[in-house]
């Protein structure tokens, strides 16, 4: 049985009217990522703050009915809520509740990182792995909704499963509990939001996700400084920050932007990791440093940071991470495995130690 095109499921949507403007769902503009495959279904009404709970009856009612239309056997339908158009001009914020924890989870951490292209998301799957390694209950939440490489990382394919308390449970990888908003929207589309809608949801993620019994959730940061780091850090207090970069002063340029912005915010970075340290010929076992050696060690000492460790630009890490087979998962004894096991443990030391008091939050307006 061929399941129904997303044309078809719009036209069932759109027979719903929509209580704020009494027009249709899709015609109101409501209904986002609506991603149809191998019959399962899935799509998020975005509603205004404060709407959630009297959409929910909207939510259930679209639910049920793409969920009756032939070919579909399972659907997935979220809420999420996002701010209006910002103002014309800036006005101070209201002061705000301070970060809260999310419950049934120790410590959460960012691995971040000042731009694009220095690996990050491959370090914090694989520094996740190697924390698993060492005994510890861990998560990992893709945080970056313009580009969620997470579910590629992983092998990640299907859509997460909706709990009888709403929540989602989140997907299972290597030991570790995985989400991304890439298992939610269809991979090959662009999330063309503006910045109050990534940050909503964001926090679904954070928030209607069962992150249980976990002694550490990684966040892994989209690139840059923006909405999404300063909302995530005045939503949840933070026991720390990774920040990766490669040895080059260009991406050190923009790591330094980064451990400012944690600064900021008063969140402790918890050390640097230097990301395509060295090359390792996988077939001679030559060493040669093509972006250059020891920067972000250097940066670190010059910042006052503590210094994680070094990884190698090498073929396995990179096959591994093409194919969803992190190399930590699939050779743990390997010498590529080995230097994420010695970051892993410097990362937990300095959770044991307690971080430096931080620095006055700074609210931004």
């Amino acid at each position: 049985m061929n399941a129904p095109s997303k044309d078809e499921i719009s036209a069932v949507l759109n027979a719903i009217r929509d209580p704020a403007s009494g027009r249709g769902l899709v015609e109101s503009g409501i209904v986002q990522g609506l991603v149809i495959r191998d019959g399962k279904a899935g799509f998020m009404l975005e509603v205004a703050p404060g709407q959630a709970r009297a959409y929910e009856p909207v939510r259930a009612r679209a639910e049920a009915a793409v969920k009756a239309m032939r070919g579909i056997a399972a659907v997935t339908a979220v809420l999420t809520a996002h701010d209006g158009p910002p103002p014309a001009a800036p006005r101070p914020e209201p002061q705000r509740a301070a970060p809260q924890g999310i419950p049934g989870i120790k410590h959460i951490i960012a691995v971040a990182s000042g731009k694009g292209g220095v690996g990050k998301s491959t370090v914090a799957v694989n520094l996740a792995l190697a924390l698993a390694a060492l005994g510890k209950r861990v998560g990992l939440m893709d945080a970056d909704i313009y580009g969620p490489s997470v579910p590629h990382l992983l092998k990640l394919h299907d859509k997460p499963r909706v709990l009888a308390d709403k929540r989602l449970e989140p997907m299972s990888a290597y030991g570790l509990k995985a989400m991304s908003i890439g298992l939610l929207i269809d991979p090959a589309s662009a999330a063309v939001w503006r910045g109050p809608v990534a940050t909503g949801a964001l926090n679904q993620l954070l928030t209607q996700v069962a992150w249980d019994d976990l002694d550490i959730l990684l966040i892994d940061m989209p690139p840059g400084t923006g909405d999404i780091h300063i909302s995530l850090t005045q939503r949840v207090a933070l026991a720390g920050a990774v920040i990766v970069s490669t040895p080059q002063d260009v991406a050190l340029l923009d790591a330094r932007k980064g451990i400012a912005m944690f600064n900021k915010v008063a969140v402790p970075v918890l050390g640097i990791v230097e990301n395509m340290s060295t090359h390792i010929c996988s077939n001679c076992g030559h060493e040669e440093h093509i972006f250059g050696h020891g920067g972000a060690r250097r940066t670190a000492e010059e910042l006052g940071v503590p210094f994680l460790g070094e990884l190698p630009l090498h073929l396995a890490i990179r096959v591994g991470a093409d194919e969803g087979n992190p190399v930590v998962a699939v050779a743990p004894d390997s010498a590529q495995a080995r230097p994420f096991l010695e970051i892993a443990a410097g990362v937990l030391e300095r959770l044991d130690q307690g971080a430096a008091k931080p620095p006055p939050r700074i609210v931004f307006v």
